[in-house]
């Protein structure tokens, strides 16, 4: 029995600081940049509301950042040809510097960056203060609602990387839709449709007991950051030795992990929060690890790695000169009248039939197709 006593490992309390604090501060700071983005652009479209009669507002690049499928699209166009197109150009830095992230620190842009995840996890912390927990679906309903989000990435590739040339794809980031796709995603929410409401306000009610409903089961971006996440060598280590089994790592994981059932977390859900490193009471027990060569990292790198990375990506875009794109106020005008005319693919067989037909053009009228379309309208 002496021996025994003797043997067992005295418990260390872990009293090193947490980062949810922090964490939410960078969260805060990141959603007030996206609403200060959202009011620049409604100063551009007054301009253009006015024909361009007031003083003109600049339309501001980073709105390119709400428009993920069209820099998925300039991601291929660059993967193929080395070009960053210049519609939306720095979509694809904020895409560069997200998928970045993603690799070297898992899917934290969700849980540090993201301004959906973060209403996602006020409004069920509030649920959760009132009735002490959120709602956890049963895994024969979560595992099938889970997979469509990937359904949905998987549309989406399908249509750009198998479906669509090179040349398909440059015609239609060329194309006058996809110039002004950010204004008329504005009008479709200043101007939303009683269905489109509809949804909205389900999956909002829906995010309130369920936490992140719409990051956990819909969203594709979430999808391609938890496949690449797979990829980051840096991974939620548990010290078994050191675990006394109290379970306050699974409370705490907004992504309801076993944590504590897992000697390193390998999910495409775990968002890197570090929620259950925090809430852990004994010292060295859970960590965030490069684990090919078992290095701790601590809390504090996580913040600055995350933010730096973003930072970095992003201010290289405008360093380069890349960042802002090329379309002419001028051209704004022309189109913005026009803007009802405008449209796109809606299907697959749509898509099949885009690609057709943008194959059968010579490049180079692909490439001028912009311009001649705005010359005609001037002249009429």
């Amino acid at each position: 029995m002496m021996a025994e006593l003797n043997t067992k490992k005295k418990i260390v309390r872990n009293n090193e600081k947490g980062i949810q604090n922090v964490r939410f501060i960078v969260q805060a700071l990141f959603a007030l940049l996206c609403v200060w983005i959202g009011f620049e652009f409604y100063g551009f479209i007054q301009y253009l509301e006015s024909g361009g009669t007031t003083q003109f507002v600049e339309r501001p690049p980073g709105a390119d950042g709400f428009l993920p499928i069209s820099s998925l699209m300039s991601f291929y166009l660059f993967l193929m040809t080395g070009a960053i197109h210049q519609a939306h150009p720095a979509g694809l830095f904020i895409f560069f510097a997200i998928i970045l992230i993603s690799i070297v620190f898992g899917k934290a842009f969700c849980s540090w960056l993201c301004p959906i995840g973060y209403l996602s996890e006020i409004i069920a912390d509030v649920w959760k203060k009132i009735f002490k927990k959120n709602i956890q679906l049963p895994k024969w309903l979560d595992y099938p609602l889970r997979s469509l989000k990937y359904l949905l990435l998987g549309f989406l590739f399908y249509s750009v990387f198998f479906i669509m040339s090179v040349v398909a794809v440059k015609a239609f980031l060329n194309s006058p839709y996809k110039i002004v796709s950010d204004i008329k995603m504005w009008y479709f929410f200043i101007d939303i449709s009683q269905f489109s409401l509809i949804v909205i306000g389900i999956l909002f009610l829906l995010s309130i007991p369920i936490r992140g409903f719409w990051c956990r089961y819909l969203c594709p971006y979430g999808a391609l950051l938890g496949i690449t996440a797979l990829l980051s060598p840096s991974k939620i280590k548990r010290n078994s030795l050191n675990c006394i089994d109290c379970g306050l790592c699974n409370k705490a994981c907004p992504a309801s992990i076993k944590v504590d059932k897992l000697k390193t977390v390998i999910s495409d859900e775990c968002t890197t929060c570090m929620n259950c490193v925090d809430v852990c009471p004994v010292d060295d027990t859970l960590q965030l690890e490069i684990v090919p060569v078992k290095m701790r990292i601590n809390k504090r790198y996580v913040a600055i790695g995350v933010v730096s990375i973003f930072v970095m990506i992003t201010g290289a875009g405008m360093i380069s000169g890349k960042w802002q794109n090329v379309i002419s106020k001028e051209e704004y005008l022309i189109h913005h009248k026009q803007l009802n005319s405008y449209g796109h693919p809606t299907s697959t067989e749509s898509v099949k039939k885009f690609n057709r037909d943008a194959n059968k053009q010579p490049e180079d009228v692909v490439d001028d197709k912009v311009e001649e379309d705005i010359l005609n309208k001037q002249q009429n």
